[in-house]
């Protein structure tokens, strides 16, 4: 059992094995270059295998069997070549290209330079990498979302459920310690004074820009976004896509027209429209993030100690002073409950961050930590307060405790399933070869060798 449950995880992990991770999939003249399944229209390289069985290995799979291995890919192929001809399936070719841009500048910060990133991935200019971003991303959207079309009607019931754990039970996997904890986080205010001074300098920098410096350069030289290594420049973005008030002041513009100062979340803006097209449009920003200064961040300190005590004389529950006092988006309306990448709001404490575990070291259900800073994903700067709801020590899975991971277990199980006769009905009917080279290999899938 626990085989079949890593295999069905490699299965999933097709879809995500190269996400930021980008490397020399698409090199020339090497040997692994050799073509080795087509599906449809879809090709498997030999060193798609190669680089997916590494990335995997880095992952901590037990990754063997090539030709196991290399059936994974092309079952996943078989969802990229149906998913595009899928009518329901939405294209969203013009995001995916948005979104490699921004993947692409991501990385870019880890390097000293733009020259260093590309020799460390192996690719010959920008747009290269840019590209190999923007297909694995385009194949990773279409398989999943093939696979979510066949088993969008997929569900398990309590007693399927049931015999799942009674048949696999001695074979689940232990889970780590774990905590659920609740928190309240806020966003340090700016103060009027301060919110002033950011849009003075753009409104200078405008001045700037109508006085002959270009937007291009100036975003280069100010702005605190990802873009500025790029002149600001987003493309091909669509309709929806940004934030509301950015959106709404792009759309407002006529090309190479420049806005005033806008706020949004992460700051302030000057937008340049540079084209609009249909649903798409292109567009130059300069941000300057709303990052306060040590007194705002005293003032937000004071005013979540103030909720923190409020808490503890009971005047209000903690659920109720997230929902109305937190600026966690995800958390607020759950109590500020926060969850694990499966959902769960069971966490293993290996994956806290450092400065929450260092924070709840020690509490016992029901306390309360003292307030402290941090920074959120987008290394906003934010004071928050937790409360440890409960404390769980490791044990094996147990559906007495443990019954939604159970379900879940058997649900991605059945999925499978699913997924893995759909194929088979469809093979007669799509275009399949392999290389004779793996002649040898005993797929499961009557995989019909042309």
């Amino acid at each position: 059992m626990v085989k079949n449950l890593k295999l069905l995880s490699l299965f999933m992990a097709v879809f995500t094995l190269f996400t930021v991770k980008v490397n020399a999939q698409l090199q020339k003249g090497s040997l692994v270059d050799g073509i080795t399944a087509v599906i449809g229209n879809e090709i498997v390289l030999e060193s798609d295998i190669e680089e997916q069985m590494n990335y995997a290995r880095q992952q901590g799979a037990n990754v063997t069997d090539r030709c196991e291995f290399l059936e994974n890919i092309i079952n996943n192929k078989l969802l990229i070549y149906e998913a595009k001809r899928d009518t329901l399936i939405a294209n969203q070719s013009a995001m995916i290209k948005e979104r490699a841009d921004q993947k692409y500048n991501q990385i870019l910060r880890n390097f000293p330079d733009e020259r260093t990133m590309l020799n460390a991935y192996k690719f010959r200019s920008a747009y290269e990498m840019k590209n190999a971003i923007e297909k694995i991303d385009t194949d990773q959207y279409y398989g999943q979302q093939k696979y979510a079309r066949i088993t969008e009607k997929v569900d398990v019931t309590p007693n399927e459920v049931t015999d799942f754990y009674n048949t696999y039970k001695h074979q689940l996997p232990m889970v780590k310690d774990e905590v659920s904890v609740s928190q309240i986080m806020m966003f340090p205010k700016l103060t009027e004074a301060h919110k002033n001074e950011l849009k003075a300098k753009l409104l200078k920098i405008k001045q700037d820009i109508q006085n002959g410096e270009t937007f291009e350069q100036m975003a280069r030289i100010y702005s605190e976004d990802t873009s500025a290594s790029n002149g600001g420049l987003f493309t091909n973005v669509a309709k929806g896509t940004m934030v509301k008030p950015f959106e709404a002041a792009a759309l407002n513009l006529q090309e190479g027209e420049i806005s005033d100062p806008v706020e949004t979340e992460f700051g302030y803006h000057l937008i340049q429209l540079v084209k609009k097209t249909g649903k798409v449009y292109d567009v130059r920003h300069i941000l300057l993030k709303s990052t306060p200064n040590e007194e705002e961040i005293a003032a937000a300190r004071e005013e979540l100690n103030n909720i923190r005590t409020q808490i503890e004389q009971k005047k209000i529950t903690f659920k109720e002073a997230a929902y109305k006092y937190s600026d966690d988006k995800q958390t607020k309306f759950n109590g500020g409950v926060l969850s694990s990448q499966d959902g769960s709001s069971k966490i293993e404490k290996i994956n806290l961050s450092p400065t929450l575990a260092y924070q709840i070291a020690g509490l016992n259900p029901g306390d309360i930590t003292d307030v402290f800073s941090d920074q959120n994903e987008r290394e906003q700067k934010t004071v928050n307060i937790v409360m440890v709801n409960e404390v769980i020590p490791s044990h094996q899975l147990d559906i007495a405790t443990d019954y939604e991971r159970i379900k879940n277990l058997a649900l991605e199980r059945k999925k499978g399933e699913t997924v893995e006769r759909w194929i088979k009905s469809r093979l007669p009917d799509v275009f399949i070869s392999i290389n004779e080279r793996y002649n040898n290999c005993a797929f499961k899938s009557s995989w019909d060798k042309k």
